[in-house]
């Protein structure tokens, strides 16, 4: 996570770039509405609530996640991949793990290395765990210090796949994986694991086109339908709603390491340099969930970072509603902050926050928030 050291030399290029949207509307910056105006309460856009940014790297391949058994890499180690999700890793994470560990469990005796600690590490890891095999984490970084941490964490899978780019074999496996990983979520609705439902609306000016892998994922999205007019305050002429869980990552991920070193998990942070290091570990079974680093360690030159910014915003509890609005702007609500995004850079490799893309994450979310309608 990279914080932002220019925060407060910026705010007054913030302030004075804001300035100009203050527009009128039923329910605006403070959260006052007229009488009869939309019950949902806005958010409020202020440079002044902002209490961290940070950058994240979403590891995508435009011809999807891998889920591959490798018997020759590291023979006679069995190696089995796990990575790739894009922005889909948190909501694919249970699934593709169940794919993975399905591959390579059967006929196999003794300790387990996973490679990676994020989502996908650590569910996987939690996978083997419950199917009773002991487990080791070998990752670079551990919670809060991974990729992972960042994330928004809503589940719908995002820059998962190009549509183009994959097959009916792939739509069934990302089907699958998002099935296995809605059910898993649901047993972990709660405070302890940061997992609860959240109402989504996305919007836009023109009919909304149902995306490639909303059709996939279709009828695990309860209430998913279009809205009148008179049934939301957002200025836009069209919008539809549905609900999913949330995963507030900070919480899911501290009590995921938790639950694994209460099940006996044994972690050994330390980067690995090379695929060939994996070969001198004790380990006869071995999961890559090392997610970007799997370009450098396996030589994958179709994964790619798509860099995405986001901006957090003190929390507001009375916010409890998710926004999908036009040129990649979302909004998330949950118990830590408001999550503003967003960004997505192809190839982007750049760490630090980017002081005009904090601001025009800024403005587009004060377009929307100050100009909710009467309903």
């Amino acid at each position: 996570m990279t914080g932002s050291p220019n925060l407060h030399l910026s705010r007054r290029t913030l302030v004075a770039g804001l300035g100009a949207l203050a527009l009128p509307g039923c329910a605006h910056s403070r959260g006052m509405g007229r009488k009869g105006c939309s019950p949902l309460p806005p958010v409020i856009v202020d440079p002044a609530r902002i209490i961290r940014q940070a950058v994240g790297f979403r590891p995508y391949r435009p011809s999807g996640f891998v889920v591959r058994r490798d018997d020759e890499r590291l023979a006679p180690k069995r190696l089995v991949h796990n990575y790739g999700h894009g922005g889909g890793g948190i909501t694919l994470s249970w699934g593709s793990s169940k794919l993975a560990v399905d591959l390579g469990l059967p006929g196999h005796r003794g300790p387990v290395a996973v490679i990676g600690a994020g989502a996908l590490g650590l569910t996987t890891a939690k996978l083997v765990q419950e199917a009773g095999f002991p487990v080791t984490l070998y990752a670079a970084a551990l919670p809060p210090n991974t990729t992972s941490n960042i994330a928004g964490g809503e589940w719908h899978p995002a820059f998962a796949y190009d549509p183009e780019k994959v097959d009916f074999a792939f739509r069934g496996q990302l089907r699958e994986a998002c099935r296995y990983s809605y059910e898993r979520f649901q047993t972990m609705i709660g405070a302890d694991y940061g997992v609860r439902w959240m109402r989504n609306h996305e919007m836009s000016g023109d009919p909304i086109v149902t995306e490639d892998v909303d059709k996939i994922i279709y009828d695990m999205l309860p209430r998913n339908r279009a809205l009148r007019q008179s049934e939301h305050p957002f200025p836009f002429a069209h919008v539809r709603s549905w609900d999913c869980p949330i995963v507030e990552t900070p919480i899911f991920l501290r009590a995921m390491v938790r639950d694994l070193l209460l099940g006996g998990a044994k972690f050994v942070v330390g980067k690995i340099e090379a695929a060939d290091q994996l070969r001198n570990l004790s380990e006869t079974l071995v999961f890559n969930c090392t997610g970007l680093g799997a370009a450098e360690l396996f030589g994958d030159k179709e994964l790619i970072p798509v860099r995405g910014q986001l901006v957090m915003l003190q929390p507001q509890p009375e916010v409890t509603y998710a926004i999908h609005a036009p040129d990649v702007t979302y909004m998330f609500s949950r118990s830590d902050a408001i999550i503003l995004g967003g960004t997505a850079g192809f190839n982007d490799t750049n760490p630090n926050i980017v002081p005009q893309q904090t601001l025009d994450i800024l403005t587009k979310h004060r377009r929307v928030f100050d100009r909710f309608r009467c309903t």
